[in-house]
């Protein structure tokens, strides 16, 4: 069972971080996937820049997490994953539904979910300090 958790946990890091290299190297094709697109420099900057941390550092914090069989890496995934579906219900709330809103949304609910179990399942990095 941790075995399957822990492949699940590096197959959708990988997707993650694969993602984030998109927005670092293309930034305009993967932008307009999510709906986004630069204006000018600042905005191909904003995008190259953002979106790039957002998907490499939740995805690599999968992967480190499932490789190292830590739970501390986890939670710094499902806590991204967590603050951009309280963005999404935010959008929902304020603006409405779009086509295919929900996708995005399974998505980030899953990662975090599957993230703060499996960060319960592997163990955590003790931080106790000798003095």
């Amino acid at each position: 069972m941790i075995l399957m958790l822990r492949a699940l946990l590096f197959v959708g890091g990988l997707f993650f971080v694969l993602m984030g290299i998109g927005f670092l190297l293309d930034p305009v094709g993967a932008g307009a996937n999510f709906g986004i697109s630069p204006q000018g420099t600042l905005g191909l900057a904003s995008i190259r820049a953002d979106m790039t941390a957002f998907f490499i550092v939740a995805g690599g914090c999968l992967v480190w997490g499932a490789w190292a069989r830590k739970g501390d890496p986890l939670l710094v995934s499902a806590a991204l994953m967590g603050i951009a579906l309280v963005g999404r219900f935010a959008t929902l709330a304020i603006d409405g539904p779009h086509d295919m809103f929900w996708q995005p949304m399974v998505v980030e609910a899953v990662t975090a979910i599957v993230a703060l179990i499996c960060s319960r399942v592997l163990p955590h990095t003790s931080f106790e300090g000798g003095d």
